[in-house]
């Protein structure tokens, strides 16, 4: 389910007509629109079956300061971030995976400096925020979540992840075989595409 934050108003209105041609698509006033809410919803869905997470998970499309008020509430950080999950608990967790919190305007920032529509990033904070749902953690795995969001994001037709921008340091396979834990390689987005 996705919702929007009625803060958010222009220039984040949701996009009224999502079928539109290739040149519409690419204009920058349709880039910087949320897409259809049909449009995402569809985009949920899918990303949920690729991921093979059962429940359901609302989406809130807010605002910075909605963003960093959640974020200093649920994390002790006082400031905006990109997006935030919340999974549901273990008992219920069939009939609910949880929750995602995505700030449009730091998407939108983000979407301008990877040069891609806002949907397209929405859609990238999405699936970061599913697998987070689905117990994985890139703060404290060795490489799991990166090498499971490049997989999803190539089957869903995404761009490079927040994992890989960030050059977040993972583990090599050799090392990770080895059972070491001195040495680290960071993955460059170049070398994920496969």
């Amino acid at each position: 389910m996705i919702l929007l934050d009625p803060d958010l108003g222009p220039p984040f209105d949701p996009d009224p007509m999502p079928r539109r041609s290739a040149a519409e698509r690419t204009s920058a006033r349709s880039a910087n629109r949320i897409p259809s809410v049909r449009a995402l919803t569809r985009f949920l869905s899918d990303a949920q079956a690729a991921l093979r997470l059962r429940g359901q998970v609302s989406v809130l499309l807010t605002s910075n300061e909605a963003i960093r008020k959640l974020n200093r509430q649920f994390r002790g950080k006082n400031t905006a971030t990109d997006v935030l999950s919340f999974p549901a608990e273990a008992l219920i967790r069939k009939e609910l995976a949880g929750d995602l919190a995505i700030s449009v305007p730091t998407a939108l920032r983000q979407a301008t400096a990877h040069d891609h529509p806002l949907g397209t990033e929405l859609k990238v904070l999405i699936l970061h925020g599913l697998l987070h749902l689905a117990g994985y953690d890139h703060e404290t795995d060795t490489g799991e979540m990166a090498q499971r969001e490049r997989r999803l994001r190539a089957r869903l037709g995404l761009p490079v992840g927040l994992i890989e921008r960030a050059g977040v340091p993972t583990l090599s396979p050799e090392i990770r075989r080895k059972g070491g834990k001195a040495r680290t390689s960071i993955r460059r987005s170049r070398r994920s595409r496969s």
